[in-house]
C-alpha cells in the first residue's frame, strides 16, 4: 500500500467503507462487490472455457446499497488517472463515463425482463471488437491465455524424489515445513484433509463426483493480493488418478469491511457469503467454487487457481481508453447490481440526465485528493517507525 496512491487505494477498502458510511444513500439494496475499483474487474475463463470479462473479487461482497459501489469506481478511476499521469480533467471525464454508463445500462435493464438481464454477460472477444480498447483487451486475453493449469504446474512446481511438489518462493510462496517443528507438518495435513472434506459438501453433486477424483498431494502458503495480506492463504496441488495436476487456491474468509455499516449483517459463515455473493454478480462462476470450515473453526473458500485470469494495466492506459474501460467496468456492474435488485427503482432514482455523472465525478475527485492525504500520512508513518514496512520496487 505504500509503493503508491493507487496502490494505497487497492489495499484501503475498508478505510472507504467506513468514509461511505457517513454519507446519505438512497436506501435502495443490491448485492453489492464491497470494493468495485478498476482493478477487480478483469478476465477468466467460464466453465465453458469461454474467455469472459466480469468482476473478479469478492471478498467483501454483502447486501448494501448500490451506490457505494458505483462510488467507488467512480474514484478508482480517478486515482488512476493520475498515476498514469493524465490531466485532471480527463480524469474527470472518465468517472463522468463510467456513471454514465452504468446510469444508461441501469436504464436498458429495465426495458428487458429478469431472466435475459440475468443472462447478460460480456466475453473477451465482445470487448476485443471495440475499437478504443481492443489493443488493451487482446494484451489482457495474451496474458490470460497462458494463466492456466499446465502453466501454473510448470511453473509453481517442482520435481523431487520423482514426484511433483510445490516449489518454494518466499516471500510469495512458503512450504509449511520451512517453519513448522517436524511434528506438527502432519496437522497441516490432517488440516487441509478436513478442509478439503468440508468444501466438498458445498459443491453440486456432479462437480463434487469430479473433484472426489482429485486427492491432494501438496499445500503452502501463499501470499495473495494487496488487500489480503496477513490472512491465511495457500495453494494447493492435487493429482487426478491419472496424475494430471490441479491447483487450488484456499483463501481466508472474514467479515466483509462494509458489514459494520448495512442494515442487515451477514453474521454467517463468511466463506459461504463471499461464494454465493460471488455467484449472484459473476455472470458466469468458476464450477469448482465452494467454501470450507478449517479444522481450528476458521472460514475458507476454495476456486482454482490461475484460472486463465487477465488483468488491464490500467496505468498503460490512454485517457480515451481509461474512460472506456471505465465505461465498460460500470456496464458490466450495473448488469452485477439488477441481478439482485429491481433495475427499476435504481433507474429511476438516477433519471435520464448526467447531473449523477457530474455530482459522482466530483465526488471521485475529492475523494482521490483525501487518498493521496491519506497515502502521505502512511509514508510519513513508516519514515517516523510509528508503522514497519519493508518497501520493495519490482
Amino acid at each position: 500500500m505504500a509503493a503508491s496512491p493507487l496502490a494505497f487505494y487497492r489495499g484501503a477498502a475498508a478505510v472507504m467503507a467506513a468514509d461511505l458510511a457517513e454519507t446519505a444513500v438512497t436506501g435502495i439494496e443490491v448485492q453489492t462487490s464491497g470494493d468495485a475499483h478498476l482493478l477487480n474487474f478483469g478476465l477468466y475463463a467460464s466453465p465453458e472455457r469461454t474467455l469472459m470479462f466480469d468482476l473478479n473479487d469478492f471478498d467483501e461482497t454483502i447486501a448494501g446499497p448500490w451506490e457505494w459501489d458505483l462510488k467507488r469506481l467512480a474514484a478508482s478511476v480517478v486515482v488512476a488517472a493520475r498515476s498514469a499521469g493524465h490531466l485532471p480533467a480527463e480524469g474527470r471525464a472518465a468517472a463522468e463515463e463510467a456513471v454514465r454508463r452504468y446510469r444508461e445500462t441501469m436504464g436498458r435493464l429495465t426495458t428487458m425482463s429478469v431472466l435475459d438481464g440475468w443472462y447478460l454477460c460480456i466475453e473477451a472477444a465482445a470487448a476485443a471488437r471495440n475499437r478504443t480498447l481492443k489493443h488493451a483487451t487482446r494484451r489482457a486475453s495474451t496474458r490470460a491465455s497462458s494463466r492456466d493449469h499446465v502453466h501454473a504446474f510448470s511453473k509453481l512446481t517442482e520435481i523431487v524424489d520423482g514426484r511433483p511438489r510445490l516449489r518454494d518462493r518466499p516471500p510469495l510462496i512458503v512450504r509449511v515445513e520451512e517453519f513448522l517443528p517436524v511434528g506438527q507438518v502432519g496437522f497441516i495435513e490432517e488440516a487441509i484433509n478436513h478442509q478439503r472434506d468440508s468444501y466438498l459438501e458445498t459443491l453440486r453433486p456432479d462437480h463434487r463426483i469430479l473433484m472426489e477424483h482429485y486427492r491432494v498431494v501438496d499445500v503452502a502458503l501463499k501470499v495473495v493480493g494487496t488487500g489480503s495480506v496477513g490472512t491465511r492463504c495457500f495453494v494447493a496441488l492435487l493429482q487426478g488418478a491419472n496424475g494430471h495436476p490441479l491447483l487450488m487456491q484456499g483463501k481466508e474468509a472474514r467479515a466483509s469491511v462494509l458489514e459494520p455499516f448495512v442494515e442487515r449483517p451477514h453474521g454467517g459463515h463468511q466463506g459461504e457469503r463471499i461464494v454465493c455473493g460471488q455467484r449472484i454478480l459473476q455472470s458466469s462462476s468458476d464450477a469448482l467454487l465452494g467454501w470450507a470450515t478449517g479444522l481450528e473453526g476458521g472460514h475458507y473458500y476454495w476456486r482454482q487457481l490461475w484460472d486463465n485470469k487477465g488483468a488491464y494495466d490500467v496505468e498503460s492506459l490512454s485517457p480515451t481508453e481509461l474512460a472506456e474501460y471505465a465505461g465498460l467496468c460500470a456496464t458490466c456492474l450495473a448488469q452485477a447490481h439488477a441481478r439482485s435488485s429491481d433495475a427499476a427503482m435504481i433507474s429511476g432514482y438516477m433519471g435520464t440526465s448526467p447531473k449523477l455523472d457530474r455530482a459522482i465525478a466530483r465526488f471521485a475527485e475529492v475523494y482521490a485528493d483525501q487518498n493521496e492525504q491519506d497515502h502521505a500520512d502512511l509514508l510519513e508513518a513508516v519514515r517516523s517507525g510509528r508503522i514497519e514496512a519493508t518497501i520493495e520496487t519490482r
